[in-house]
């Protein structure tokens, strides 16, 4: 049995990653989110001792606790690598600090610097292999494992075997001292979810709950279907694109599909995920209850922010059971570092 360890919660949106962790063992002692929106949703579910703190640039690493394992779902941003060069030439010496200057990566870095935790996982998008030619990849592998020392194992992950929607991710786990741990574990379900798995009934077998489903039969209230003119504008875009040869367009989804990629812009218009409501008739959204479920959220998981806000959060979430499998597989070796640590 893995042992339990405490950790840290870093750009923590609304807790996604540490859902994932809390069911392998893990213990949150400490959360920095600088979104107040997102602290509202994240105060609402979960019930901790330590206030969330705020910007994690403004926090001085003697202020958090030490802990086991650092998570952190960090914002990707181009890294300036200018003076770096000129540095070698000169026989300057350089560290993270210069490679990751302006970035909030260096803020990873400099707390993993200063609390040398047994383990991390950093979350980001796909797209952070290519991003700015190569470099920030580069750059962040050069930091991880050769500036602070970490063994590093990187996948991919596409959640569409645990959610019905496609949505892939580059998951990061660092360790502070050698182990077996292989990526090779992550173990997905053989039987994919479809959309009917997230939408809701409206035959009455679920409650209604607040303004997204209304009735006896719980059905979803009108106010997320598209009105004549959006639904006309969009249909219009599709079809100039289409002529154009481009793939630009809405994503329309019914029970037995699977959806594209759920957005922090969702709130706009919708337009990635509409559910079809039959021939004839406008789509409409997803409710912020679907968009929950489609991000792996359980139904008590806790919406208190207006939909606006809601899709944003659920559209920058990581998916849950994606980050429950990451854990399962780390704990056992995130203990066996602890153990190695305390032997020490």
């Amino acid at each position: 049995m893995a042992l339990p360890f405490d950790f840290i919660d870093l750009f923590a949106g609304i807790g996604g990653i540490r859902q994932g962790f809390e069911s392998a063992g893990g213990r949150c002692v400490f959360t920095s989110e600088w979104d107040r929106f997102a602290q509202i949703t994240y105060t609402a579910n979960y019930d901790d001792e330590h206030p969330i703190a705020g910007d994690i640039t403004q926090i001085d690493t003697a202020d958090i606790p030490d802990h086991d394992v650092l998570l952190a779902g960090f914002p990707c941003q181009p890294f300036s690598i200018a003076g770096v060069s000129k540095k070698n030439s000169l026989g300057r010496p350089h560290g993270f600090a210069d490679l990751t200057q302006g970035t909030l990566f260096f803020d990873v870095a400099r707390v993993i610097a200063a609390k040398r935790p047994s383990a991390f996982l950093l979350e980001n998008v796909k797209n952070l292999t290519r991003h700015d030619g190569g470099r920030t990849f580069s750059t962040i592998k050069t930091v991880l494992e050769s500036e602070l020392g970490y063994e590093i194992h990187t996948k991919v992950v596409n959640a569409s075997p645990f959610v019905p929607q496609n949505r892939e991710r580059i998951l990061i786990a660092g360790f502070a001292t050698g182990t077996s741990f292989s990526w090779d574990e992550f173990s997905a379900p053989e039987i994919h979810p479809k959309m009917a798995s997230v939408l809701h009934s409206e035959d009455g077998s679920e409650s209604p709950e607040g303004h997204f489903t209304l009735g006896e039969h719980a059905e979803v209230s009108d106010r997320y279907i598209l009105s004549d003119h959006l639904w006309n504008y969009l249909q219009a875009y599709a079809e100039k694109h289409r002529r154009a040869g481009n793939g630009f367009g809405f994503g329309l989804v019914g029970p037995d599909d699977r959806a594209r990629t759920l957005s922090a812009r969702y709130h706009k218009d919708g337009s990635e995920i509409l559910v079809s409501r039959g021939i004839g008739q406008n789509p409409r959204r997803l409710t912020p209850r679907e968009a929950a479920r489609l991000m792996g959220y359980s139904d008590d998981f806790v919406i208190p922010v207006s939909d606006t806000q809601a899709y944003r959060q659920f559209g920058n979430s990581v998916v849950v059971p994606v980050m429950k499998e990451a854990a399962r597989i780390m704990a056992p070796h995130i203990g066996a570092v602890m153990g190695q640590a305390t032997a020490a």
